[in-house]
């Protein structure tokens, strides 16, 4: 892959819905073997989530989280609201009643989650930069800060408010008795845990907050009271919520809606094709595949799924995609981490020269071939 594409591709349009990692990834492939696509997005520009919260805590950091996508993909870009897909007519819907005609589409519609570890919302790339930049201004005015939620984004999240601010009193609140994603080793599990408390995180385990919905987020005030359902009260002046990710199926679910498993992800085949629609994709978090959701598989499910859509037009045969053995590093602030590399052990030295200190921001630039600010 990388030479232009020799078959007639008169009748040939990519849809690519949703401009996350495996989007631009899947875009900037197309674009390079000369592919007709267009790439859609109800933001701006691409979102780098994976340092969503290094931008909370550092004024500055959020600008370098943010790239436009139609300065790299031109008049391939569209933004808007996809509404629906029309499976008869090959159209994706848009809010507004315009609709898209495709011969190949490719559903990278990624996840949502609370803010700041996600921003999914209709915006400008100056509006989005902002908001991060406000949430920094609360955590500054901040003494105490409770992060609700001890998965990958909640671990971080504490991590990094301590390293930039060591003299901000921490509570992460974490339903279960261990922290981090489970599929990761016990090992790397207690190493986070670890870290934590070096750090100086007071850690609530096996405690679910009770007020929650009561609760405001990412604001500062002089009091907040938090309960969680052991009785425990925590007073706080700032309270972040990092749980709740759910797949983002708007976009597609009345279309396939016998073809969705129960978190709203769609059932692929090996070659990452929507069961029973050949000319059909999933990539990312919206693909039923047994891995975790991550930017790095998107990647390869984008690689996988370009190669397909070419193979496919001059009759080669498809290529399968085959989760290897989990790689997963956790940044625990700029200055530490833990993780595993295709399922072994790594410690923070490893973890700080690979993701830590840049949290692949320059990856992405890369990818959008345009230069950081």
């Amino acid at each position: 892959m990388g030479s232009q594409v020799s078959v007639d591709v008169g009748s040939m349009h990519v849809v690519i819905v949703g401009g996350g990692f495996g989007g631009i990834a899947a875009a900037s492939q197309l674009q390079a073997l000369n592919v007709p696509f267009t790439l859609v997005d109800m933001k701006d520009s691409f979102h780098h989530n994976v340092a969503a919260l290094r931008a909370s805590v550092e004024s500055g950091f959020a600008k370098k989280t943010f790239i436009s996508y139609s300065e790299t993909f031109k008049d391939n870009f569209r933004q808007a609201m996809v509404v629906g897909i029309d499976l008869k007519n090959q159209m994706v819907q848009l809010k507004g009643g315009e609709a898209l005609p495709f011969s190949h589409l490719i559903l990278a519609t990624g996840s949502t989650g609370p803010f700041p570890g996600k921003f999914n919302q209709v915006s400008s790339q100056q509006a989005a930069i902002q908001a991060y930049e406000d949430l920094v201004k609360q955590v500054q005015s901040s003494l105490f800060i409770v992060v609700v939620g001890g998965g990958s984004a909640g671990v971080e999240m504490a991590a990094e408010i301590k390293t930039e601010y060591p003299e901000k009193e921490v509570t992460l609140i974490h339903s279960q008795a261990v922290l981090a994603d489970k599929e990761l080793l016990p090992c790397v599990r207690q190493e986070v845990k670890e870290i934590l408390l070096r750090k100086g995180v007071q850690l609530l385990l096996s405690e679910r907050v009770s007020n929650l919905e009561e609760l405001p987020v990412n604001v500062c005030q002089d009091y907040i009271k938090v309960q969680t359902d052991k009785g425990t009260e925590v007073a706080t002046n700032l309270v972040i919520l990092c749980s709740g990710i759910k797949i983002n199926s708007s976009a597609y679910r009345s279309a396939f809606e016998s073809r969705l498993v129960s978190n709203g992800a769609l059932r692929v085949n090996e070659y990452l094709q929507v069961e029973g629609c050949s000319n059909i994709y999933a990539i990312g978090d919206c693909a039923d595949v047994k891995e975790p959701k991550m930017a790095y598989h998107a990647g390869l499910h984008a690689n996988i799924v370009t190669t397909n859509i070419v193979n496919s037009m001059k009759q080669r045969p498809l290529k399968a995609y085959k989760p290897g053995a989990l790689t997963f590093l956790l940044s625990m602030g700029r200055n530490d981490g833990v993780g595993q590399i295709s399922g072994f052990y790594v410690g923070r030295l490893m973890v700080r020269l690979v993701k830590s200190r840049d949290l692949f921001v320059s990856t992405s630039w890369k990818t959008m071939k345009q230069s950081p600010p």
